[in-house]
């Protein structure tokens, strides 16, 4: 069924812009009182003048009334919205100046949510993902990769990858599954940090081939995680079994972003705490620096030096992180208009971090922007200028959001 959709005020299309390094907004397409013209694979075919269009050409056309800017759907590329419970007492406590150590004594912390996610059945945690996963779309959000990583045992995890798989399937937005099964070593395993890696390798990484559940593995890069060796052996050896790769990085301390370099991962995560020496390596590196925001705003924390890694040619992705201890807001939008406005970045860097510098870190060569063969991811705000999205910092929430056109 072909179809077209018009007319909008504006078509925010991010055609042309380069995957790395700094963008000014002057660079961004904007095509005023378009259409948009979407084949019977809910691909973009065409946009132009609504008024150059035949309707009669289409199946179906799509109205619209008043003032609206249409831009990409959101492609949130690291987050963690399969889980159980919530750490509303951890963030009580954190806000009220109460350090780490004693709110893990207290109960808290990702062991908090480990013991709530192994509790809750298969059905429970795919309800509550395809939840948060609908709430993440009707915010322009239109794929969205969720981890595991709150189960930490062979069952568990993959419990957690099957409520995923699941969820993908009743929701509209496009679910990308990642295992972080090496996200901490849990307290129960009776062993060496590297002997939980090789566990892990050896059972749970085979089990998630044989059914299909993930082809993206994760490590949680830190002092306080895994350090340095054990994380590039790991990846070394998820890659060799097929696994495309990506890790937690440079969160509290620095290490992470240099064996993502030199392993070749898609994205190196967090980064608050990198140097000039990381943004360095980034920059001359493909892979991607994704900033997640929420997580300094849940965390308290300083900001990724996103300025810096632009400047430096690198590729920033800007993603979410919603989760239930550090960062539990969730809302992309608001993230980036907040981020970009602490790191001086334009819009167009910050629309250009949150759809196709996000898909690249997911691998995705086929949305994020709007423009002839790609997925007709869309989303519309009801305004008649681009720039009062970030304007009103989330608080301007988008009137329509398509899925490969529909």
């Amino acid at each position: 069924m072909k179809k077209l959709i018009g007319p909008f005020s504006q078509v925010l299309t991010l055609a042309g812009l380069p995957l790395k390094g700094a963008l000014e907004d002057e660079q961004l397409e904007i095509i005023e009182n378009a259409g948009v013209s979407i084949d019977e694979n809910g691909n973009i075919d065409e946009i132009k003048s609504f008024t150059s269009f035949d309707p009669a050409d289409f199946d179906e056309v799509e109205q619209i009334e008043g003032e609206g800017v249409l831009i990409p759907g959101f492609v949130d590329c690291h987050t963690h919205i399969c889980w159980g419970g919530n750490r509303a007492r951890d963030y009580a406590m954190r806000v009220a100046g109460k350090p780490y150590l004693e709110i893990a004594k207290a109960g808290g912390g990702i062991q908090d949510s480990m013991r709530k996610t192994r509790s809750a059945s298969e059905e429970e945690l795919k309800e509550v993902t395809v939840s948060r996963a609908n709430r993440h779309l009707s915010r322009g959000v239109t794929t969205i990769e969720v981890k595991s990583g709150y189960a930490l045992d062979i069952d568990n995890e993959l419990k957690m990858l099957r409520a995923i798989k699941s969820a993908d399937l009743e929701t509209k937005a496009d679910l990308v599954s990642t295992c972080l099964a090496a996200h901490m070593k849990p307290k129960d395993f009776e062993g060496t940090s590297k002997e939980y890696l090789d566990r892990v390798l050896d059972v749970l990484l085979p089990a998630i081939k044989k059914e299909n559940l993930s082809d993206r593995v994760d490590i949680f890069t830190e002092e306080t995680a895994f350090n340095v060796e054990d994380s590039a052996y790991y990846l070394g050896k998820a890659k060799e079994q097929g696994f495309e790769i990506t890790l937690h990085a440079d969160q509290f301390s620095t290490g992470g972003s240099k064996v993502a370099v030199e392993v070749g991962a898609l994205s190196a995560e967090h980064l608050e705490s990198s140097t000039d020496e990381e943004v360095k390596l980034l920059a001359d590196s493909d892979t991607v620096a994704t900033v997640l925001p929420g997580a300094s705003l849940g965390l308290g924390m300083q900001y990724p030096p996103c300025r810096k890694l632009l400047d430096a040619g690198a590729c920033l992705a800007i993603a979410s992180d919603w989760n239930p201890g550090s960062a539990p807001m969730g809302d992309m939008l608001t993230q980036g208009a907040l981020l970009g406005a602490m790191e001086k970045l334009s819009t167009a860097e910050v629309f250009a971090g949150m759809t196709f510098r996000s898909a690249k870190a997911l691998n995705l060569t086929d949305r994020g922007q709007l423009e002839k063969g790609k997925l007709a991811d869309m989303q519309m705000y009801p305004c008649e200028d681009y720039r009062e999205i970030l304007y009103n910092q989330g608080m301007l929430a988008p009137a329509k959001v398509w899925k490969k056109g529909q």
